[in-house]
Parts: C-alpha cells; sequence; structure tokens
C-alpha cells in the first residue's frame, strides 16, 4: 500500500543534521540549500557557482534553475532565504580558501577531486550525518525536498504557494504535502480520552 503522505524530517531532526554538519562547509550548505529551496538532488549538485553566486561573491536571492539540470527540462526560479546569505558568503569564502575554482561555470559543489560531487554520494554522506546526527530513523535524500515543501505549506497553508515552491507542474502533484506530519498527528491524539 502506497504512504499517503512523504517522509519528512522532525524540526527536531533538521536542528540535528544542521548541527552536527556545521563544521563541514560544503556538507552543511547542501543540507542548508535543500531545506531552504526545495531543489532536488540532481539540481543541487548541478549548480555552478555563477548560478548562485554574482562574480564578485555575492549570493544571488534568486536562483534560475537551468534546463539540463532540472527534472524534465522545465525551468524555474528558487528565491534563496534570508538564512542562507551568510552561509553562502562562508561557503564561497571555503572555496577560496581551498583553492576551488569559483569561475561562474564551475561545479558549486566539489568532491575531493575538485570535480562535480555526484548524487551518489551527497546521498552517502546525508546516510552518514544521520547517524552522527543520531537519528532514529534513516531517511532518503528525498525526504529533504519533501521537509522543504511540507515546511512551506503548513508555514502558509497556501496550496499555490507550495505548488510553486516546488515547481510542480500541477497542484495535485503538491497535494500530498497538505497531509498532517507524524509530528502533528502525535499532538492531536494525545489528549484524546480513551
Amino acid at each position: 500500500m502506497p504512504c499517503l503522505s512523504p517522509q519528512t524530517l522532525t524540526h527536531e531532526e533538521m536542528q540535528a543534521l544542521l548541527a552536527a554538519s556545521r563544521g563541514h562547509a560544503r556538507d552543511h550548505l547542501i543540507f542548508s540549500l535543500a531545506l531552504g529551496t526545495g531543489l532536488r538532488l540532481s539540481e543541487l549538485v548541478g549548480l555552478d557557482v555563477g548560478d548562485v553566486f554574482f562574480p564578485t561573491g555575492e549570493p544571488r536571492v534568486r536562483v534560475r534553475i537551468r534546463p539540463e539540470i532540472a527534472k524534465r527540462g522545465r525551468t524555474g526560479d528558487v528565491f534563496l532565504p534570508d538564512a542562507l546569505l551568510p552561509k553562502l558568503r562562508r561557503f564561497w569564502r571555503y572555496k577560496l580558501a581551498h583553492g576551488e575554482c569559483v569561475d561562474p561555470g564551475a561545479p558549486l559543489f566539489c568532491a575531493l577531486s575538485r570535480r562535480r560531487i555526484s548524487p551518489r554520494r551527497v546521498q552517502v554522506l546525508f546516510r552518514a550525518w544521520q547517524v552522527r546526527a543520531g537519528f532514529g530513523r534513516l531517511y532518503p535524500f528525498h525526504a529533504i525536498r519533501h521537509t522543504a515543501v511540507s515546511n512551506v505549506y503548513r508555514a502558509s497553508r497556501d496550496l499555490f504557494l507550495a505548488q510553486r515552491f516546488a515547481r510542480h507542474a500541477s497542484p495535485l502533484t503538491t497535494v500530498i504535502y497538505t497531509h498532517p506530519s507524524d509530528e502533528e498527528l502525535r499532538a492531536k491524539l494525545r489528549h484524546l480520552g480513551c
């Protein structure tokens, strides 16, 4: 039987993941960017420096997803939350300090080889960081996207805003994010008399 609602990280798990990875600039930014924008894994690893930064090193607030990295080639705009801007500035300094290329066409996220990090490597890293953060259950990387879209819906209660955030072609695709989370269900059921 299919799951009615997507797997999402709890608020505590999000905080634990970000706290655990805080000392690792690349991984922390990957998770922060995924949680703040809802980008898919292929979109995250496909980002170039120029997609996210001006040539001066200042972060953009609006990122255009190129057709070659977008799902089904559908381009779209992603707005970066204010909380990401200082993290991006730190990451620019990190790239410079570690000798990574900051040319506009260079990969934003690099492996140790200084080539673009692979989606599989990010999945492996995500699993390792979940263990370090003390997660009781392990999630696939796509759960971060589900979490981001669910967070936008829960904060706004606006299906069409969540649809635009997720860059879904149809609001029917976004409807799954309107289901209550495990946390919401537990909170409502805790005080029921039996």
